[in-house]
């Protein structure tokens, strides 16, 4: 046996790692500089697991038993400079990704230290075993950052003392031929002599340093994303095989094994974009294989390998003691149904031969398996085993054979078997001991026919058949003499008219259907097997011991029939709901989904809605274009494969409600009628709008009343006939050829005896100072309301006039005062019903001077005041203030600003020696203070040296990278008509613009026309197809840098 450190390697055990392995010489060599870290600060380090080795023998083989222990593997990474979490990933080898291997033996945790602010990930190994030895990866990325490092995992194995000595003999052998060889290699020196006398010294480290370099692979033109190296998935699941084209419109094809694969509900095709999609369906063993797919030239393979479960002994063998010429069943129960296994006679070591022709038979129902022997004999003593892949179990038979004693006048006439054989037969001779006479005797053994169905191994008596195949059905028969077939009792029952008791015989030769006899079997074949053949068909055996029958039932499958023309019940914009029923003969096997396809009415070009099966007989198509005819029809699909298509459905039309009406308010109201009025929809549609229907609901029941019983194009409507005192709501819906919108409805109910006051009185009336008030408050009620005015609760003062109607109510102030300022509540009354109004009255005066006018600092030719707002705002906010100057020798006030908000200012320009005194006037909405505030000390204004400062000018940079000033949105276009994306770009220099779609540049392809006019971007796409949906890219790039946007573009057919 050969031993290294990280494996151990035997003829009958064989472990094997998916990590990169690395010459001995390499493992040993330091690196003297080693690359700085990005990202992280503490990395894996290698690490050694010892597993247990413990052995024993079982039936001449060696077993093996593993158990291991636990590792951790730890990476950390600092935060502080990272806006979030970094993104890591843990490898063994090259490209086995271990997120997806978690479970039992292998947990993946992370934690986050906000104190310190570092990233710790975890990589746990629990109970290790062998094969988990290798060289392992952790990458970590964080936006444009990435670090990675590579740690091997050595696993060690501790073997018990009972296999020790067997395990170090198959040591030595392995290692002295590891030494033969090397010394083989040590010999042939050729190479590096004829290297050498080329100045080549290190030969073997220059091999190394080549096989370390890079192979630089040629970029694809076909494929942008090819598929993985290899796949795997478990027994009966499902798998997606990905690629991403570069060119959509090349032609692809899929090969599995070199063959090409065709659709079927096994291998589903798919198309998303650029990307190509098979999808395989319930993968079995015969899956396990090598796939491939070619773009035109270019080809990329890869490999699925399917995992099968280990199979399980659930129920022993048990052992079985019987005599000659007695049926013999040994039954087993397994994990699974359908799983294969292997009857072995373990005497002879060899397979139970299960032909046609053999004594032995197999049968198998589900998870149980038998081994059946009809007519046992002495032979058939020994050992039987059932093999599964994961457990053996096995049992012991024996058969003995039954003595019976014919005694007469105390002499032993014959030793004759209870249970003859055929091997019995034959001529007797009974020699008396002591007499001269002997007696002979002929014995002749007869057994009855029998037809063994049993051989068949189907479930049942039932075998299934595809339509058009052949049909071979070889019964096993038996008897002494051999039994004949009667030909006039061979029948076929159709399945159709088997209540009619009809029969048809079947002819020994020249018709499809017919029967052939031979020795020790029978046999019906079918050419070319068609549906009128399902039925049941008889066997009648007889000899000269007796007759057998027996029945098999042929089942023949074909694809189902069409179903019948599908029925659209439901309408809408763009969107249909249509129902069908299944076919009427589903082919003898369940139908397992439909394929549903739509056309416009005037093509001929039908398109396929759905590449996974619909399992109902609803669907629900989408994205149609509103006011254009569409017809739809089904395909059902079953086991054996995809019916014809059903007949058009009838053609329909798309069509939207428009959306429901808007600003519904109530117009009018008297005793018995309620007048509203509305704005019509937003959105209406390809219908159009042909009317509105008005109803209403009285407050406390659910009913809805239909108020006009003809739709009505005007949008305003009075509703009559109303009961006194009702509290009712009213919605109203717009009308077209698709239906009714969804209603618009009052928010509120409606009284129908109300008073209504006007709700624009709420704003705040403003008069000025010594001005007429003359308010007039309309209002509605029946009868005459009662009418009451209150100032903030209290009556209102005498100075103010008041007068009231039928209709409204009129306050009169002749001068007004600031003392009339405030809130006026009107209450309207009308028997027990009140309305109120509240009206804001704001009466506003000039306002005070401004307070503590004072200069702050001067300097130079500038002065710095600052002042307080005035004590009297006269009832009105200040809107400014209006700064005045005066010098000293004239007192000539002059205004430097007016309508300023502030309370500082500095006044600049004043005239060297001059001195000045300023004031200032508060500003509100009536006008100007009446006085003004002035500063108490002047401002001298001193000469100062001058010096001339002569200002730096800097060219100013016009040059920036680009920014998009507006971005691409998000576009629907229709199939056959041009569409147009557009944005706008700013840089300097002028940019050079790449258009993209799903990230491939698109270079003088005819079907797009690109503009670029003064910083306006535009891609026009000549009669798109819904091929040519997805997203679309527009990049600037000049010298500073380069900026995109996206889009996504959805193409409607």
């Amino acid at each position: 046996m050969y031993e290294c450190s990280k494996c151990v390697i035997s003829p009958n055990w064989s472990v094997w790692s998916l990590g990169d392995g690395q010459p001995p010489e390499e493992i040993e060599k330091q690196i003297d500089t080693p690359p700085l870290s990005i990202l992280l600060i503490e990395k894996p380090q290698s690490g050694s697991i010892n597993v247990a080795l413990a052995a024993f023998i079982q039936q001449n083989h060696l077993l093996y038993c593993l158990k291991g222990g636990d590792i951790t593997f730890t990476a950390k990474v600092e935060a502080k400079d990272l806006l979030r979490k970094p993104t890591i990933k843990w490898f063994k080898g090259k490209w086995m990704d271990l997120a997806s291997k978690t479970g039992k033996h292998l947990q993946l945790k992370e934690s986050f230290d906000r104190f310190t602010k570092i990233h710790t990930f975890e990589m746990h190994i629990i109970k290790a075993k062998e094969n988990y030895a290798g060289n392992y990866r952790c990458e970590v990325t964080y936006k444009d950052k990435f670090d990675s490092c590579s740690f091997d995992l050595e696993v060690k194995g501790l073997f018990s003392d009972s296999t020790r000595q067997t395990h170090n003999q198959k040591h030595q052998y392995y290692r002295s031929k590891q030494s033969m060889i090397l010394n083989e290699i040590d010999q042939n020196t050729t190479t590096e002599k004829i290297a050498f006398m080329y100045g080549i010294t290190d030969l073997r480290g220059l091999l190394r340093r080549l096989k370390k370099t890079k192979k630089e692979e040629k970029k694809s033109e076909a494929f942008a994303k090819r598929l993985e190296p290899a796949y795997q998935v478990d027994k009966g699941g499902k798998i997606r095989l990905v690629v991403d084209l570069a060119d959509p419109t090349v032609e692809l094809k899929w090969y599995k094994n070199g063959q090409e694969i065709r659709p079927t509900p096994k291998y589903i095709f798919e198309h998303k974009g650029t990307q190509r999609i098979m999808v395989i369906n319930n993968c079995q063993i015969n899956d396990d294989a090598a796939y491939s797919v070619s773009a035109g030239e270019e080809k990329c393979t890869t490999e699925l390998f399917v995992k099968e479960l280990p199979v399980n002994i659930v129920k022993h063998l048990e052992p079985v003691k019987t005599t000659v010429n007695e049926r013999i069943e040994l039954e087993c129960e397994v994990s699974e149904e359908g799983a294969k296994v292997k009857w072995y006679v373990m005497k002879n070591g060899v397979e139970v031969p299960t032909g046609v022709r053999s004594r032995y038979r197999v049968k198998s129902e589900g998870t149980k398996h038998w081994l059946i022997i009809d007519d046992a004999t002495k032979d058939d003593t020994g050992t039987y085993s059932l093999m599964a892949t994961g457990g053996t179990t096995e049992a012991k038979v024996q058969v003995e054979r039954t003595i019976i004693l014919l005694f007469e006048s105390d002499i032993c006439l014959k030793e004759l078997s209870n249970s003859s054989t055929i091997h019995d037969a034959g001529d007797y001779t009974f020699v008396p001991e002591g007499y001269t006479q002997t007696l002979s005797a002929k014995v002749h053994i007869i057994d009855p026919p029998r037809v063994h169905l049993e051989a068949l191994n189907v479930q049942d008596n039932t075998v299934v058949i595809v339509a058009g195949n052949k049909l071979r059905l070889e019964i096993p028969i038996s008897g002494e003499p051999a039994p004949r077939v009667v030909k006039k009792y061979i029948y076929k029952t159709p399945a159709l008219n088997w209540a009619h008791g009809l029969f048809q015989v079947i002819l020994d030769s020249g018709n499809r259907v017919r029967a052939e006899t031979f020795a020790d079997h029978t046999c019906l074949t079918i050419d070319i097997a068609e549906r009128e053949d399902t039925g049941n068909y008889k066997i009648v055996l007889q000899n000269e011991a007796g007759e057998d029958t027996a029945s098999v039932k042929i089942k023949v499958v074909d694809i189902p029939d069409a179903p019948e023309a599908p029925l659209v019940t439901d309408v809408g914009g763009d969107w249909c709901t249509m129902t069908w029923e299944p076919p009427r003969y589903d082919g003898g096997s369940p139908i397992l989904g439909y394929f549903i396809e739509r056309k416009k009415k005037q093509s001929s070009r039908w398109m396929r809605l759905n590449f996974d099966l619909c399992k109902e007989t609803t669907f629900e198509p989408k994205k149609m274009i509103e006011g254009v005819p569409y017809e739809v029809r089904i395909f059902a699909v079953n086991a054996i494969g995809v019916s014809k298509p059903s007949e058009p459905s009838k053609p329909f039309l798309p069509l939207a409600v428009t959306s429901e009406p808007t600003m519904l308010v109530v117009d009018d109201v008297t005793d018995t009628t309620v007048t509203m009025k509305w704005r019509p929809p937003d959105t209406i549609g390809a219908a159009g709008l042909d009317g509105y229907q008005v109803e209403y609901c009285i407050e406390g029941t659910d009913e809805w009343i239909l108020a006009n019983k003809e739709l009505i194009e005007k949008t305003r409507y009075t509703i009559t006939g109303l009961p006194v005192e009702a509290k009712l709501l009213v919605r109203v819906k717009a009308i077209n050829a698709a239906g009714a919108s969804p209603p618009r409805t009052t928010q509120h109910s409606i009284l129908v005896k109300e008073i209504r006051i006007p709700r624009h009185l709420k704003q705040t009336f403003i008069r000025k100072v010594g001005e007429v008030v003359n308010l007039v408050v309309p209002f509605v009620g029946k009868p005459r309301p009662k009418v009451n005015w209150l100032k903030e609760g209290q009556p209102i003062d005498q100075t103010i006039n008041i007068r009231n109607s039928d209709c409204d109510s009129i306050m009169f102030i002749r001068k007004a005062e600031r003392k009339h300022s405030g809130k006026y509540e009107l209450s309207v009354q009308v028997e027990n019903h009140i309305d109120t109004a509240t009206l804001d009255i704001q009466i506003v005066d000039l306002p005070g001077p401004p307070q503590a006018v004072k200069i702050e600092e001067v300097w130079g030719n500038n002065v710095a005041l600052d002042w307080n707002p005035p004590k009297d705002n006269g009832n009105a906010p200040i809107i400014g203030y209006t700064i005045q100057k005066a010098d000293k020798k004239t007192m000539e006030w002059y205004t430097c600003i007016e309508h300023y908000h502030r309370t500082c200012i500095t006044i600049s320009d004043l005239v060297v020696g001059n001195e000045y005194f300023f004031r200032i006037y508060s500003e509100n909405m009536v006008g100007l203070s009446e006085s003004a505030t002035a500063t108490k000390d002047s401002a001298l204004i001193v000469k100062e040296g001058l010096q001339l400062k002569i200002p730096e000018y800097n060219d100013r940079d016009f040059t920036e990278p680009p920014i998009f000033t507006q971005p691409l949105i998000n576009t629907f276009a229709v199939a056959g008509y041009n569409a147009t994306l557009n944005c706008s770009v700013r840089a300097n220099p002028r940019p050079k613009v790449i258009w993209m779609k799903n990230k491939i540049t698109i270079i003088d392809d005819p079907r797009y026309r690109m503009f670029s006019n003064q910083g306006v971007c535009t891609l026009e796409i000549r009669k798109p197809c819904p091929f040519d949906g997805g997203v679309y890219t527009c990049k600037a790039v000049n010298d500073l840098g380069e900026a995109q946007v996206d889009c996504k573009l959805e193409v409607k057919g």
